[in-house]
């Protein structure tokens, strides 16, 4: 019998992936199924970087390329940040990664270890606790509540810190729940940081274009006062459509930076070098797609809202950010739901999130992804409407 270490043992999994492949085999076995739970959007790369990728490639970039990600695309990742929240970033300190989950997946091995403390939002992205448990380290969830719009509350944060906290991880906006935490907010939680000089912060920033209703994103990269602790998380899958290249970035400490690159090395070696040209081109590159997406996500977002509003049982806050929604299916007589999202992907066709699969604050609700047309979206919502008619209790 081949004995491995007990921590592989803790790791748990991002159970969308889980949904998305019973959905999968479902509709192989002719069922139609609407898929409402995978966070990637139903939008194709922009075609200037599909192009970019094909003449780095016909340029000959086969090689490998530094583990921190090339120069330009360093550079243009500090240019870009300095255009969009006027900060300013040292490419230096700038790490290209394959994909967002790497960020993560660092930060928590760097802080994370039997008797460490780790802070995250729950319900939020399944792998930040996960992750925790893998290092030994304690995860300590922070509510997200929906009374305070699906934002973090600094008051409540700050009174979680003990002298064993290690590492703090922020979303805003936020998956599963849509929420954008304000300004103010934010402003309390830094300033109330002073008293704690022992924690990092992971910001994860992966949703920062996906705003509403007026909301403008508010970076950690602003406050010059914790630049020294901060872990900036962000990349291109969601805001450019590229979840399948593996393209992220990550900010770091000038004292964490060569940690990383070290386990860069040791771990990923580096990414390769035709999609970093391509997160130029990106990055530089006309961005009337990125609006027009955004538009159409919009437009399916208050679909959505309306929509689940009107079910019986159901009631849905207004997400501002990101493309989900998490409604309030307490009220349905379904006492469990991730029982809840089973059936309706079984008996309805259509494919949801529970709850708790975001953590233990997670119970009372379902994820939706609005990533898929709005036919589909207004046919989801019509068999749920008659699924939960049909079945109220369970």
């Amino acid at each position: 019998m081949l004995n491995t270490v007990s921590a592989f043992d803790r790791i748990g999994e991002e159970n969308a992936f889980a949904v998305l492949a019973r959905a999968t085999t479902l509709a192989a076995q002719g069922r139609d199924i609407i898929n409402l739970g995978i966070g990637q959007p139903d939008f194709r790369t922009p075609e200037h970087i599909v192009e970019a990728a094909i003449k780095a490639l016909k340029d000959g970039q086969h090689g490998y390329t530094p583990s921190v990600g090339i120069q330009p695309l360093r550079e243009a990742v500090a240019r870009d940040l300095h255009r969009r929240f006027d900060v300013e970033v040292d490419p230096g300190l700038v790490m290209i990664m394959p994909g967002g989950k790497v960020t993560m997946y660092a930060a928590i091995l760097l802080f994370g270890e039997p008797g460490a403390e780790i802070l995250y939002p729950d319900p939020g992205f399944p792998i930040y606790r996960s992750m925790i448990e893998y290092t030994g380290a304690t995860p300590i969830p922070v509510p997200i509540r929906e009374e305070n719009g699906f934002a973090f509350s600094a008051e409540e944060t700050l009174a979680l810190i003990t002298p064993k906290t290690r590492l703090l991880i922020i979303n805003s906006p936020a998956n599963p729940t849509g929420g954008v935490t304000p300004k103010a907010e934010i402003d309390k939680l830094v300033k109330g940081l002073a008293d704690h000089p022992h924690v990092a912060l992971m910001s994860d920033e992966i949703y920062d274009q996906f705003l509403f209703d007026g909301e403008r994103h508010q970076t950690l990269l602003a406050y010059p006062e914790i630049r020294d602790r901060l872990i900036l998380l962000n990349g291109w899958s969601k805001t450019y459509a590229m979840t399948g290249w593996r393209l992220g970035y990550s900010i770091w400490p000038k004292d964490l930076y060569e940690k990383v690159r070290k386990l860069s090395v040791n771990a990923w070696s580096c990414v390769n070098a035709a999609t970093q040209y391509a997160g130029i081109a990106a990055l530089e590159g006309p961005q009337e797609p990125v609006a027009a997406m955004l538009a159409e996500f919009d437009k399916r977002r208050k679909l959505v809202v309306e929509g689940l509003n009107a079910l019986p049982g159901v009631s849905c806050a207004n997400p501002k950010g990101a493309f989900y929604a998490f409604p309030n299916v307490s009220r349905t007589g379904w006492t469990s739901a991730k029982q809840l999202a089973s059936a309706l992907l079984e008996e309805a066709g259509v494919a949801v999130i529970g709850g708790p699969d975001f953590g233990v604050h997670g119970e009372g609700y379902i994820r939706l992804s609005y990533a898929n047309s709005a036919e589909n979206i207004a046919r989801a919502l019509e068999r749920m409407g008659t699924f939960l008619s049909a079945r109220k209790v369970a």
